[in-house]
Formats: structure tokens, sequence, C-alpha cells
């Protein structure tokens, strides 16, 4: 089987070397993308991080294609439909960080509750005032945990811990978790009115597309913080950005953003509005959210810690080893992609 890891942090390479002892196997610390998918059109397997491009107009270039192992519990960002057409499978990595994303989810917004962030940079400054960076206790305030899934469920247990009221939405609750560790599924109009914190942790699907939107966001409480670690696209970021604006959200915390992977650098941001592959209206409130007091972003960094990594690598070798010896693991069922709208 011939096999090409993209995306491969040099550390990385020990846990992928074994595979090259029984397959022919391409370790590359590059990313997938149109222009390189000529040079791999060999490979029976790739593997990816989620910032590889695996659009229609890559996947073409791969014509004995059997499996994509995405590195990510996710899977939007793979073109569903000629995978279908080809037949090729796609496998993913269920659950590795439940508790490195829901830590950092509190890391957001802990940064927020105590202006970290502001503090930290008077200090380097010299400035030991504590003028201005009054913060807030979490304890007492109610969360709203959007998506009770693996990380849900870890942000309620971290939660019930900083002495937090819980409310939580799913389309298909768990009631025997809500009983064991104490918190209620209300309906999403009651979980926006009466949230101080609400949390998303549901994957990304044309369902969940702009799940908190303008008409969301006049429905929660004033003052709220919002947090996002799962998808850029659950969140509508104009109406976000101006909700920020009129002072109705206080604060929020994005570990994503809709278009994190073309904004990294400047001269990538404007390849992309060139090619129109990105809308620049969005790009644009994007680097706003960015450069606002009261929004805390980071670069999609929640699950990456090493022991994550660590179990994202040793899940996706196993996944291509059953798939290789006809028993595969961990198998997206195209068929039903887009119906998953539960929480992650």
């Amino acid at each position: 089987m011939n096999i090409v890891i993209f995306d491969v942090e040099d550390w990385e390479r020990d846990t992928f070397k074994p595979l090259g002892e029984r397959h022919e196997l391409t370790l590359t610390s590059d990313s997938l993308t149109e222009e390189n998918a000529a040079d791999f059109a060999h490979a029976e397997v790739i593997s990816t991080f989620i910032y590889s491009d695996l659009s229609r107009q890559t996947l073409q270039a791969f014509d004995r294609l059997k499996l994509i192992a995405t590195r990510s519990t996710g899977f939007d960002h793979i073109d569903q439909d000629i995978c279908n057409e080809r037949d090729i499978a796609i496998a993913t990595v269920p659950d590795y960080g439940s508790a490195t994303v829901a830590e950092h989810t509190f890391a957001l917004l802990l940064t927020i509750s105590h202006r970290l962030e502001e503090a930290i940079d008077r200090t380097r400054k010299g400035d030991f005032s504590p003028r201005g960076l009054q913060g807030f206790d979490l304890q007492g305030k109610t969360i709203g945990v959007v998506g009770t899934g693996s990380i849900g469920r870890h942000v309620i247990r971290i939660a019930g811990g900083f002495g937090m009221n819980v409310l939580a939405h799913d389309v298909k609750p768990n009631r025997e978790a809500a009983e064991q560790m104490g918190f209620d599924y209300v309906d999403m109009d009651r979980l926006l009115a009466e949230s101080d914190v609400l949390t998303l942790h549901v994957p990304g699907s044309t369902e969940t597309k702009h799940l908190i939107g303008k008409e969301q966001l006049a429905k929660m409480k004033e003052g709220a913080v919002l947090l996002n670690t799962a998808r850029g696209s659950l969140i509508d970021e104009r109406a976000v950005l101006r909700s920020l604006a009129e002072g109705r959200l206080a604060a929020a915390g994005l570990d994503v953003l809709p278009e994190e992977p073309a904004i990294r650098e400047e001269a990538e941001l404007l390849r992309r509005v060139y090619e129109q592959d990105h809308s620049l209206e969005t790009l644009l409130v994007d680097q706003v959210l960015i450069r606002m007091r009261n929004v805390i972003v980071t670069p999609h960094s929640a699950f990456n810690t090493r022991e994550a990594v660590q179990r994202i690598i040793d899940t996706t070798v196993g996944n291509i080893e059953a798939f290789v010896r006809g028993e595969p693991e961990n198998l997206v069922e195209l068929e039903q992609a887009d119906a998953s709208v539960t929480s992650a």
C-alpha cells in the first residue's frame, strides 16, 4: 500500500515510521494543496490535518486513492461528494482530546473573566496598577453548553468544579448523563436567555452553519460571554461583531474562525481574495475580531497538547493498519454525513 502522510512535524515521525516497514511510506511536512497534489498522485492512502486542501479540485489528482485518514474528529473539510463518487473511505479520530479542548475552553473563559491578557501586557510594561482590570467570578454564573458529547460533558464537569450552574441543549439529549452530572436540558431559547456564558461543542455541518446568528444573539442575556472551540462556521461572525460592538455581548473567546486558514499570512489572504475562494468581507470581519480588546482568539490550538496529538497519531496509524487488514475502524458513513448535527 502506498501511503503519504502530510503535515508531519519532526517529533511525530517516529510514530509514523513503522508503517514504512510494511508499506511504501512518504512523510512530508508540507500540507496537501491543489498545486502539489500531482506529486503524490500515486498514493492509495493519504493522511492530513485540517489545513490540507481536500477539495474536489485537489482530490481529482488521486486516481488510486482508497482512504483519507484525517487527523481530526471533524470531516467537514473533506469534499464528501467526490469520496462517494470514487468510493474513497474517510477515517477520523473520534475522541482524542475531550479533556484537552474542554480545558482550553476554560482557559479562554478565565482569560476573559480575570482580564488576564490586559493584566499580563500591563505588568510586562512595568505597570502594576490593577485599575480597569476588574473581572468577574465564575461561581454562581450559569453556563449554557450546546452539545453534550464527550467534550461538552468534560466542560460540564469542569464547570461544576467552579461552582457554576449548568444548562445544556442537544438534539439528542443524554438523560443519563444529565442525571448523573446534575445538569438540565432546556430548549435553545431558554438556554440563550439564561446563560451568562454560552459555549459551543457541536460539529460543523450544513445544519449547524450560523447556529449562533443575529436572531440567537438578540435572545442572549445582555453582557454574556460567547465561547467557540468547535468550528468557525457555527457563528455568524458579522452578527457577533455587531453584538460585541453594541455591547450586548460582553466578550468572546474563539479558537476557530470561519476563514482561519486564509488569514495566517497577509500574502495568503490576498491570494485567496484574488482567487475569490473566500469572502473578502468575512476575512476583514475576522481581522477586526482578532484585534478587539474584548475578544480572545487562539489559532485553532485547543487540541494542541503533546498528549492529545500523540493520541491523534496513534489512532491514525491504527485506522490505516485496520483499513489495510480489511477491518476498517472509525469510518465515516458518507451517506449520512450531512445529518451529523449532534454534539462533538
